[in-house]
């Protein structure tokens, strides 16, 4: 049997996360959006989708949240 609150969240269209590519920079990362990211339907494991793929630097997933105006 699969928990209803993490069903939801797994056959929703839109992802969960999103993906960014991280270089350092002297005070903080430089973070690029290069993806987003959803939930199996177990909750074991993600389906990424890449815009690119960086050469250096790391990736980074991120909780989707909605835009701030």
């Amino acid at each position: 049997m699969t928990d209803p609150d993490n069903t939801a969240s797994a056959t929703s269209k839109s992802p969960s996360h999103v993906v960014y590519h991280v270089r350092d920079a002297k005070e903080k990362g430089f973070f690029t959006r290069i993806g987003v990211a959803w939930p199996h339907k177990d909750g074991k494991g993600f389906n990424a989708q890449f815009d690119c793929v960086p050469l250096d630097g790391r990736i980074t997933l991120r909780v989707a949240t909605e835009k701030k105006e």
